[in-house]
């Protein structure tokens, strides 16, 4: 993938719909990317909004069976392995039948270390012969150094950058990143609320969102804004989005995005992956009027 696939489109993070039965429910999953793609979006990457590290090895193959056939043409789609390292390297057996560009590594801080995790990537990316994207979710999961060893050894194809900040604005370690790798490669990881000072104030290539399945076209309407330079039309898009990711943030990201995309007809995503629960009942009323909301504004293609 290049600064230019970054940038085309929003890149969506969906949850996966499973029936009662735990099985991957194909039709409600391509009615989530069907609504995805009729509001611009074209790259889709199934990670921790997907629940993909509670994805057994036994199903794995099928997952991405499915995802290759629900995919439109022009729609890249990107899955995820691990957290663990063993899971990663029986998934990269796997992947090895499949075509997609680039996979993620599901980040993990338990038992690891940052030159461990260069290791492994290293013998991951000989596996399957493509560069993977790197997850960063936390200081202590990988220093700038050894993000700059990765990339300048070609085990990196991007960077989804997630790093939760009081002052999104003042962030030496992106900083710091940014003056390693440059800005090209490193996508905003946290939906369209960081993503305005992500692109606008460090020159991301674009950004990552879980509420882009349910206003597609918004989402990417704000992107577009920001690419060019309409800063005013972004804010205003972006504070549109807060309803919904206040309770995301407030509850759970995962759980509550999975409920959203149901409770506002999007597609049925059926139950929710064990180690995972269900939103409390008392909460969905609130996620159901913030995600029908949202549906409401979400431009018609």
């Amino acid at each position: 993938m290049t600064p230019a696939s970054l940038a085309a489109s929003v890149i969506a993070v969906p949850p996966l719909a499973r029936d009662s039965n735990l099985n991957w429910n194909v039709a409600e999953n391509v009615r989530q990317i069907r609504h995805l793609e009729s509001g611009g979006v074209t790259t889709l990457l199934y990670g921790g909004n997907a629940a993909l590290s509670h994805v057994s090895i036994s199903e794995y193959a099928s997952l991405l069976k499915m995802l290759t056939e629900a995919a439109g043409p022009q729609t890249i789609v990107v899955p995820s392995v691990g957290p663990t390292y063993g899971m990663m390297m029986d998934q990269a057996t796997i992947l090895r039948d499949f075509s997609f560009p680039t996979v993620m590594l599901l980040p993990s801080r338990d038992g690891t270390t940052p030159a461990g995790i260069a290791t492994g990537m290293k013998r991951f990316v000989d596996r399957i012969q493509r560069p993977v994207v790197l997850y960063l979710k936390t200081e202590e999961m990988v220093d700038v150094e050894t993000v700059q060893k990765m990339f300048n050894d070609g085990l990196i194809s991007w960077v989804k950058y997630a790093i939760v900040r009081k002052d999104a604005g003042n962030d030496p370690f992106l900083s710091g990143l940014i003056d390693a790798i440059g800005p090209s490669l490193i996508v905003s990881g946290m939906g369209e609320q960081p993503a305005a000072i992500h692109l606008r104030q460090f020159n991301l290539s674009g950004f990552t969102a879980g509420c882009v399945c349910v206003a597609p076209q918004l989402s990417t309407n704000m992107l577009r804004a920001l690419q060019a330079k309409d800063y005013e039309t972004a804010e205003r898009i972006r504070k549109q989005f807060l309803p919904l990711e206040s309770l995301r943030d407030s509850i759970n990201p995962v759980r509550v995005l999975h409920a959203a995309v149901s409770l506002c007809g999007v597609c049925n995503s059926g139950p929710i992956s064990p180690f995972l629960s269900p939103v409390k009942e008392s909460d969905q009323a609130a996620i159901k009027v913030a995600a029908e909301e949202l549906l409401r504004i979400n431009p018609k293609s």
